[in-house]
């Protein structure tokens, strides 16, 4: 199997290459994904299990107007 290594924040990922999970891109300010880093990890998860965890009840529920000024 191919492994190759991906970079998440300033740590190596070694992920096998299988295409199956296409890579996305966000921004995120330090002051937000360090604490979030930190506390994936004592939870034994990793951010990519919270980020997709929150988009799923995100979409899970209907949108919402957003008011003028927002």
């Amino acid at each position: 199997m191919d492994f190759r290594t991906y970079r998440c924040d300033d740590e190596p990922v070694p992920r096998p290459a299988t295409g199956k999970t296409p890579v996305r891109n966000l921004r995120v300010i330090d002051e937000v994904w360090r604490p979030a880093l930190e506390k994936a990890r004592a939870e034994g998860r990793t951010l990519t299990d919270v980020i997709v965890a929150y988009l799923r009840r995100y979409i899970s529920t209907p949108p919402r107007k957003r008011e003028d000024g927002d």
